[in-house]
C-alpha cells in the first residue's frame, strides 16, 4: 500500500535560497544532497507525493537528473519558479496550479479533504467544516498566519523532510487543541 506525502520549495539548484531562507547549507550541492537523502529516507518507490511548487531552479537538463533521484510519484502544484521546469514534465504524474483530495479519515465515517496550492489562501474549500489547506512558499516566515487548518508544507518548516499524510494530520489536531 503507498503512503501519500506532501512537501513544497525545495528549491533544488538554487544558491539563493540558503540566504533568504536562512538554510544550514555551505553549499548548493550540499543542500541538494541533504534534500535527496531525507526525502529518499521516507518515501518509498511506490508512494504518491504531492509537491506544492518551486521544486527547483536550476536548468532543466541538471533538474531531471535530481528528480530521477527522488523516489515516489511526484504530482506538481506550480509554484512561482516551476515554469522553468517545463522540460521536466515526464518526471510528474500531472502538473496543476490547485487541487483538491478527499481521503479516508480513521476518525470519522468522512473523507478528509486537502485544498493544496503553493500560495497560502486567508480562506478555501470547506475551511468552516474542517477541510486542511496546506500551501508553501513562505519559507515558514508567516507567524501571524493562525488558520488551525492550514499548514505550510514547505521544506524550511519540516527539517528538510516530506510529511506524510499522517504526520499531517497530528501537526494540524494538535493545533486544534
Amino acid at each position: 500500500m503507498s503512503t501519500i506525502f506532501f512537501t513544497s520549495d525545495h528549491h533544488f539548484g538554487h544558491k539563493g535560497i540558503i540566504k533568504h531562507a536562512n538554510r544550514p547549507f555551505g553549499t548548493v550541492d550540499e543542500m541538494n544532497e541533504t534534500m535527496i537523502l531525507r526525502w529518499n529516507e521516507k518515501v518509498k518507490k511506490n508512494d504518491i507525493v504531492y509537491h506544492l511548487g518551486d521544486i527547483g531552479l536550476m536548468a532543466s537538463s541538471k533538474l531531471v537528473e535530481i528528480l530521477e533521484r527522488l523516489n515516489g510519484k511526484i504530482h506538481l502544484i506550480k509554484g512561482n519558479h516551476d515554469d522553468l521546469n517545463r522540460d521536466c514534465k515526464e518526471r510528474f504524474e500531472w502538473i496543476k496550479d490547485y487541487h483538491e483530495l478527499k481521503l479516508p479519515d480513521p476518525d470519522s465515517v468522512n473523507n478528509q479533504l486537502i485544498v493544496m496550492m503553493h500560495y497560502p489562501l486567508m480562506t478555501w474549500k470547506g475551511k468552516y467544516s474542517g477541510a486542511y489547506h496546506l500551501f508553501g512558499h513562505s519559507h515558514g516566515k508567516l507567524t501571524n498566519f493562525n488558520r488551525k487548518t492550514a499548514l505550510d508544507i514547505g521544506v524550511d518548516c519540516h527539517n528538510f523532510y516530506p510529511l506524510s499524510y499522517e504526520e499531517v494530520r497530528l501537526i494540524i489536531n494538535n493545533n486544534n487543541l
